[in-house]
């Protein structure tokens, strides 16, 4: 649902009521992951997609109907040979999607308008919400704080919410997307409509769809070359942060990189020392000049982040290589600098290597191959990914 926030928080602020469908469950090949989300209002305007279009029109309609009904609900939608346009998903996989009308009047639409609020102002929060489990505790949802407090509840024990929250709270610490199974041991929760008046069993536990949000993560690409702005671009595109450092005043000008969300003056190293790095920031060096690049990748392959590649020939490469084992790099580090930087597309002008660059960021991070998908056995669509996924066990009294 984060994913179409900015959207959301103006119809929320309008005062409109709407409908959000989100992606909580894929299996198989299947276009969006899990937090993919459709949303529609009252006026019949729709923002965002669940599938890229194979379901989109059968998920719609089952957003007007929870407008109507004001109930939460979550359907499968799968392969469909006698139908696959209007209701199937062609690619062949699975995706389970949750409904839920969002109205200000409702505890859980004030959470959600609580989550769509953090994700305009930026602040980091993870939403948490229940995907499975017993029918009246779909939708109920925790809006999680970067200090482990929250606000909302799931409709169970207080013991429910803590665990809840605590999980919740170590995906908000990766920025990851998932699931989290909560498993029970004795325990009771929902709303009292049994005959014991204790709740409702719940013997398989709950699903809950975790979805953090948090600063787009960092790319920062060290050396003011054309080639830099061509990757600023496309950095951009992909939703990174973009830095570009270079130590030399006259080329790191806001002129030349007008894209850039920051432009800094200083020694790459001396500035990679200073910078907030995270598992997610990459780091791109494209100076291609020792006296830069050996200072430089000495700290930046001994820090924990997502990505170093660095430019140069291949004599330029087995150079530094050289340096930076002079320098005391270890042959552990090392491995883990991509050199020369990109795939090999056969790239020519700066454009054609940004995409190579930002092929390899993207293989890398997804796990793909690189290879052609034409004649390849992999899958398409790979799952996981950057999808988190833990297992809690919660105890708790009867009510």
């Amino acid at each position: 649902m984060l994913d179409i926030a900015a959207e959301l928080h103006r119809w929320a602020e309008e005062g409109r009521d709407f409908a959000v469908a989100t992606v909580v469950a894929v299996g198989g090949s299947a276009p969006r992951g899990p937090g993919a989300a459709l949303a529609v209002d009252r006026e019949g305007t729709a923002i965002g997609s669940v599938s890229g279009g194979c379901v989109e029109g059968a998920v719609y309609d089952l957003c007007v109907q929870a407008l109507r009904e004001g109930e939460t609900v979550v359907e499968r939608f799968g392969y469909s040979d006698e139908d696959a346009f209007a209701v199937g998903l062609t690619c062949g996989g699975i995706i389970d999607v949750m409904i839920t009308p969002v109205r200000a009047d409702t505890p859980v639409g004030t959470v959600l308008r609580a989550a769509l609020s953090a994700a305009a102002r930026s602040e980091p929060a993870a939403l948490a919400r229940v995907a499975r489990g017993p029918a009246e505790l779909l939708g109920r949802a925790l809006l999680v704080h970067p200090d482990g407090s929250y606000d909302g509840g799931l409709g169970g024990p207080a013991e429910l919410d803590r665990t809840a929250a605590a999980e919740a709270r170590a995906m908000l610490d990766t920025g990851r997307t998932g699931t989290i199974e909560l498993s029970a041991s004795g325990a009771r929760w929902g709303s009292p409509r049994t005959e014991s008046g204790g709740g409702s069993h719940c013997p398989g536990g709950l699903t809950l769809l975790v979805e953090p949000n948090v600063p787009p993560p960092r790319m920062i690409v060290f050396g003011a070359v054309d080639f830099a702005a061509a990757l600023v671009r496309v950095g951009a595109f992909l939703g990174y942060h973009v830095t570009v450092c270079d130590a030399r005043p006259v080329f790191a000008t806001r002129t030349r990189f007008p894209e850039a969300d920051d432009i800094v003056v200083d020694w790459p190293h001396r500035y990679l020392q200073s910078t907030a790095t995270d598992g997610r920031t990459v780091l791109c060096v494209l100076t291609h000049d020792a006296k830069f690049d050996v200072p430089l990748l000495k700290v930046a392959l001994r820090l924990p982040v997502a990505f170093v590649g660095a430019m140069g020939s291949r004599r330029t490469h087995e150079d530094r290589n050289r340096r930076l084992r002079e320098a005391g790099v270890s042959e552990r580090e090392l491995a883990r600098l991509r050199s020369p930087i990109g795939l090999d597309l056969g790239a020519r002008t700066p454009e054609e290597t940004a995409v190579s660059i930002a092929a390899e960021i993207v293989a890398l991070r997804r796990g793909g191959s690189g290879l052609p998908l034409t004649g390849s056995q992999t899958p398409i669509h790979r799952g996981e990914g950057e999808r988190g996924h833990s297992t809690a066990t919660i105890t708790a009294a009867a009510s």
